[in-house]
């Protein structure tokens, strides 16, 4: 039986530019089922970045629901938002966002520093992760001292080390050259593989071969939702 991990039903999100009403997310309504690998794609201004902050709950919608494994969105308050936003989602970014000054290590315990994990536990976890990312023996590096690739690895251990139920990546392969990509996209489906529902959020059109499903945002909503048919394979090195 599939069990839904997220479903948006009339989600919109309006802002106020220059005394007009826009509508960046107009009423789309759809379902992400446990396990699944999907991409959004859309050009700039399409609306498939603030999808991606609304289903990340980075921000809110204006109207419509929002169900995060079963839990409705709106009720909640920012407390309770960035709980969920730490136990639940793994984010990955194109400019990985990690502390210039602070070991791979200890860039990747610190989403555990809010779970009240002790600090022992906290570096044995973000260890294990690390070298699953096979970055066992760039523990103490700092950004500055790992190539691109090597920090994308960093933040998708982050990203993994509290267990999420979705990990949540936004352009990931945008500041890689096309083998680093491949490299990334591998372990991407590797996770997938292994039941973690991956969602991508992507401007190029073969990185989103890689995932299983694909919708497409255009004027703030959807107008293709469908499997893709040629899925590419890429092996996680």
């Amino acid at each position: 039986m599939t069990t839904l991990l997220l479903e948006t039903h009339d989600l919109v999100k309006d802002y106020a530019i220059g005394g007009e009403i826009v509508h960046a997310v107009n009423n789309v309504s759809l379902s992400i089922a446990r396990g699944e690998f999907v991409a959004i794609m859309g050009a700039s201004g399409s609306g498939k970045s603030t999808f991606m902050n609304m289903i990340g709950c980075l921000d809110i919608p204006t109207s419509g629901t929002l169900l995060l494994d079963g839990i409705d969105t709106k009720t909640l308050d920012s407390d309770a938002l960035a709980e969920i936003r730490n136990r639940k989602i793994g984010f990955v970014f194109q400019q990985f966002n990690l502390l210039a000054r602070t070991s791979a290590l200890d860039n990747v315990a610190v989403p555990l520093i809010y779970t009240g994990i002790g600090y022992t536990e906290r570096r044995r976890r973000a260890q294990d992760r690390l070298e699953a990312m096979g970055l066992a023996n760039r523990l103490q590096n700092t950004p500055a001292k790992l190539s691109g690739g090597q920090q994308q690895r960093v933040a998708i251990a982050r990203a993994l080390v509290t267990d999420p139920l979705m990990l949540l990546a936004d352009e990931p392969t945008g500041a890689l050259d096309t083998q680093i990509s491949l490299d990334i996209m591998g372990i991407f489906q590797k996770l997938n593989d292994d039941g973690i529902t991956v969602v991508l959020v992507t401007h190029e059109p073969d990185i989103a071969e890689y995932a299983a499903r694909r919708i497409v945002f255009r004027d703030g909503q959807v107008i293709d939702d469908a499997a893709v048919k040629s899925r590419r394979r890429a092996s996680a090195a």
